[in-house]
């Protein structure tokens, strides 16, 4: 299946180079879009010189930083407008193993969403000092807690998607951001009654550059699932 991988970037090209051949050496039926926020080190650019050689890569140019959930639903909105069975999300930075792409390509004949987890199998996390290792584990598991969703890791940002599950979502109600958004996404998924299906990966922190993980997007995503489950049982989700 014609599958378009989604990768938003903020000044990441030391890593472009190296992730578009090693994303498209996966399956011939693999195209990458890059959702650039104006990246002050030429990310965008370096994407443009790299398209001259490569058809399979596209890119979408933002005027400035706009935030991690409203890039992946430009892309997704990208996505919808061709003719794409499936999409992913992937981080730029190599904490998502494109090696891993296989694994989902297999999974998603069974499932409408495959999300690859680092707490299916225990914890499957390199480099994470111990304190962020215990915030995120345990944020996945007051998600799990309070909105039900039958998830190890319903805040991870590798996963992949088919075309008719995002043509059933609202994505101009979307407006969530970092973990926050993943959450969001992952339960208007769940309670459509639609198929997740977990596979296990190897969340490896990045190489270079600097993380976007602050403590105000911690912060929404706490908020955020008690208002998912408000909305929820208002019928208003």
């Amino acid at each position: 299946m014609k599958s378009l991988v989604l990768v938003p970037t903020y000044n990441e090209a030391e890593n472009m180079r190296e992730l578009v051949p090693r994303v498209l050496e996966q399956d011939p039926g693999i195209e990458i879009l890059v959702i650039d926020d104006n990246s002050s080190d030429g990310t965008g650019e370096l994407v443009t010189q790299l398209m001259k050689g490569e058809p399979r890569l596209h890119l979408l140019s933002r005027p400035r930083k706009m935030g991690l959930g409203t890039a992946y639903v430009d892309g997704f909105r990208y996505a919808l407008e061709r003719d794409y069975e499936l999409v992913f999300e992937m981080d730029a930075d190599f904490s998502h193993d494109p090696d891993s792409i296989p694994a989902f390509l297999e999974a998603a004949p069974d499932a409408d969403l495959v999300v690859g987890s680092r707490y299916l199998n225990g914890v499957t996390v390199v480099n994470w000092p111990l304190g962020r290792l215990i915030l995120s584990y345990c944020a996945n598991l007051y998600t799990r807690i309070i909105t039900g969703m039958p998830l190890k890791d319903a805040t991870g940002g590798f996963k992949c998607f088919r075309r008719k599950t995002l043509e059933n979502l609202a994505l101009e109600n979307v407006h969530s951001d970092g973990y926050g958004f993943q959450i969001e996404i992952n339960y208007k998924v769940y309670r459509k009654g639609l198929r997740i299906r977990e596979i296990p990966i190897v969340f490896v922190d990045r190489r270079v550059g600097i993380s976007k993980m602050n403590r105000r997007i911690v912060w929404e995503a706490m908020w955020l699932v008690w208002k998912l489950r408000f909305l929820d049982l208002t019928g208003r989700l």
